[in-house]
């Protein structure tokens, strides 16, 4: 199975986005992803062995429990595959960050200019009658 085909699968990729977040356990997978797709725990089972059979997700047994965590060797086949495509849309992609990057910035010094209190405005220095000479003089 190519790597894209394991990600063509909605039920997979959530895992996969559970499990980037830190190692759970076969169970704590299976509570999320049936209430979010309806699917039963053997399905959700064989997704997970699908995932691990193909390099994207790692077991490790822990007492009765079952935890899995990423295996970073099915994302990077992935991306791999993704790399020679990346000229269509990574130049995008940085443009976007940039402006990204640059309403964030507007919206901070907005909202800091709006926080701070108003200035009192400066009263005027009255002129002074003497004046003075240089010390030449």
């Amino acid at each position: 199975m190519h790597a894209l085909d394991v990600l063509g699968d909605p039920v997979r990729r959530r895992i996969l986005e559970l499990l980037a977040e830190g190692e759970l356990s076969a169970g704590g997978v299976g509570s999320v992803v049936q209430s979010e797709f309806g699917i039963s725990q053997p399905a959700v089972s064989q997704h997970l062995r699908v995932l691990r059979e193909q390099g994207f997700a790692t077991v490790r047994p822990e007492g009765t429990r079952r935890l899995y965590a990423v295996d970073p060797s099915g994302p990077r086949q992935a991306s791999e595959w993704l790399s020679p495509f990346e000229r269509f849309f990574a130049p995008k992609l940085d443009a976007l960050g940039t402006e990204l990057a640059r309403g964030k910035r507007q919206r901070r010094i907005a909202a800091e200019e709006a926080a701070a209190p108003p200035m009192p405005p400066t009263p005027p220095t009255p002129p002074t009658t003497e004046t003075t000479l240089p010390k030449e003089y």
